[in-house]
């Protein structure tokens, strides 16, 4: 599973990111992100594409993991 960092970035370059790493390798990724609005495009992505997706929240940043069901 690939590990995303994309803290301090503005959409769409997480959902960018996501996408590139997922046709590397489509079991998943897991992504960190600092605002709702990534989070909610990278949801919207993610599902779909038919990818399970949970969101862990510490504070004021987010960590996705998207998984094939």
């Amino acid at each position: 599973m690939r590990e995303i960092d994309a803290r301090g970035l503005s959409c769409p370059e997480p959902v960018l990111l996501v996408q590139n790493a997922l046709k590397q390798d489509d079991t998943g990724a897991a992504i960190s992100v600092d605002n709702m609005a990534c989070v909610e495009n990278i949801r919207r992505f993610a599902e779909a594409r038919g990818y399970a997706i949970t969101v862990e929240e510490a504070g004021r940043e987010y960590r996705l993991r998207l998984t094939k069901p």
